[in-house]
């Protein structure tokens, strides 16, 4: 077997096991949706670049993509900007080579972001910068078992040499390209991963479903039809495994498993079977996101944590934030309170938070001075009420989401957008916990069919499984066991 022969026939393997990878995950609409989008921007990347050799932002947006959505969407963003972008440079038998190159970018970005700690900006830049060193030495490599020769090290050498210079070009430029750009991006899809489902990280935005200290809301409201028939929704979707996916009959994961359990128990159901699925799918856990997700669903099915909390802590920064995120520093602190109560970590963590007010009242998803927004507010509130925090911080987050209803009843995730039943559901726990009269349910209820199932919004047929969890949650009004 000659060295092309045997070499493409490796590559060819790499490729279908890191494609097989990720359609095993069984990605939702949203992710695929998003991974095209970004296999889209780091295409036109480096063809808007192509005057300048080897200087393009599409290694950025690769490695940026597996660290904040994980390896199986990294690398199909990174294979498909190849084959893609080829469309306009040039197919060869070098498409493969760029399509791992890149794919691998993609897995190495998954790999960072094992820590669950974010990466300053300069660091992250370094890495960026030396992604594309690596990118360059597959490519070199490629071009080395192409070669007709006697593939000696000498050869591979003089290879490496010639090549460089371009690859220091686009060492440097990933350098200044993240610099310029990626922050925000790393911000923008962290959003989407923990707003909407990304599989290996997928951060609990579902703690907001707790409505801590809600007491003088009416457990009556349990017994209703629309929740009893939420409730059956949910049962007749977990899967026999005891788990929960996107939707009926998808493969269970973490995020959705956890935010049935919560919701289920939210509404005096069995949530047993489905903590038992997370138990014992405890290594699938990566970062605060995940630990904070998991201690609240553990905690509302009265199970055991497992050694989860003392892992949170250890994910907490000194200055009492996880990851200088509004959001996640939310949850922290519900995750704390649910495991241990009262304790260092949770009033560090609360102090952090407090501080992080914007002067409208609301919170954004980072720290303070970036917009602020409904979700991020509603979990910012909800935490700091279950903390005990000053009533004027309380007041003035409870106003800020008051004043982003619609007149539909609803809330959205941005005042002044389309309402949602996941926001709306969010900012009614948060009022609860607030004991501030909640608003919002009616807006629920009408989307809610008679099967039980919830969607998204109206006018649309979705109706995934953690809407309707998270709907229930709210419906039900009940606290959770923190």
């Amino acid at each position: 077997m000659s060295w092309q022969l045997a070499s493409f026939s490796l590559l060819a393997l790499a490729l279908l096991g890191g494609f097989y990878w990720y359609e095993r995950s069984h990605p939702s609409s949203r992710t695929v949706a998003l991974v095209a989008t970004l296999a889209a921007l780091a295409t036109l990347g480096r063809i808007a670049f192509a005057p300048l050799p080897d200087v393009k932002p599409t290694t950025d947006i690769v490695l940026i993509s597996g660290y904040a959505l994980g390896g199986g969407p990294g690398f199909a963003v990174g294979a498909v900007a190849a084959i893609a972008s080829n469309l306009f440079f040039g197919e060869g038998p070098w498409t493969p080579w760029q399509m791992l190159a890149w794919g691998l970018v993609g897995l190495a970005g998954a790999l960072l972001a094992l820590g669950g700690r974010r990466i300053p900006r300069i660091w992250m830049a370094l890495i960026c910068a030396a992604a594309g060193f690596g990118y360059g030495f597959v490519l070199d490599f490629y071009t080395w078992v192409s070669f007709t020769g006697q593939h000696t090290l000498a050869q591979y050498l003089v290879i490496e040499g010639e090549a460089f210079p371009f690859n220091l070009a686009q060492a440097l430029g990933n350098f200044f390209f993240y610099l310029a750009f990626g922050p925000a991006l790393v911000r923008a899809l962290e959003r989407f991963r923990l707003r909407l489902n990304v599989k290996f990280v997928e951060v609990a935005l579902l703690l907001l479903l707790i409505g801590f200290g809600a007491t003088h809301v009416s457990l009556a409201r349990a017994d209703s039809l629309p929740v009893r028939a939420e409730l059956g929704y949910l049962e007749r979707a977990e899967n026999k495994d005891g788990g929960f996916g996107g939707g009926p009959h998808e493969s269970s994961s973490q995020l959705f498993t956890a935010w049935a359990v919560i919701g289920i128990a939210a509404a005096g159901g069995d949530p047993h079977s489905g903590a038992a699925w997370i138990e014992s799918h405890l290594n699938q856990l990566q970062g605060a996101g995940d630990l904070e997700r998991t201690i609240l669903a553990l905690s509302a099915a009265r199970a055991p944590l497992h050694g989860l909390l003392t892992e949170l802590e250890h994910d907490q920064s000194p200055n009492g934030s996880f990851s200088d995120q509004s959001n996640l520093t939310a949850f922290g602190i519900l995750a704390l309170l649910a495991g241990k109560g009262p304790g260092v970590a949770a009033a560090a963590a609360t102090s952090w938070l407090e501080r992080q007010q914007n002067a409208d009242g609301g919170f954004s998803f980072a720290e303070r001075g970036s917009a602020s927004d409904v979700d991020d507010s509603a979990g910012a509130l909800e935490a700091l009420a279950a903390a005990g925090a000053p009533p004027s911080t309380i007041t003035r987050a409870a106003r800020y989401l008051r004043k982003a209803q619609n007149r539909d009843g609803g809330f959205p995730e941005q005042p002044g957008g389309p309402s949602d039943a996941q926001s709306t559901a969010w900012v009614i726990q948060s009022l609860l916990a607030a004991h501030a009269t909640p608003t919002g349910e009616r807006y629920l209820e009408r989307l809610t069919s008679a099967s039980g199932a919830v969607d998204y919004s109206a006018g649309t047929s979705q109706t995934p499984v953690w809407v309707t969890a998270q709907a229930l949650a709210a419906l039900a009004g009940r606290p959770l066991p923190l």
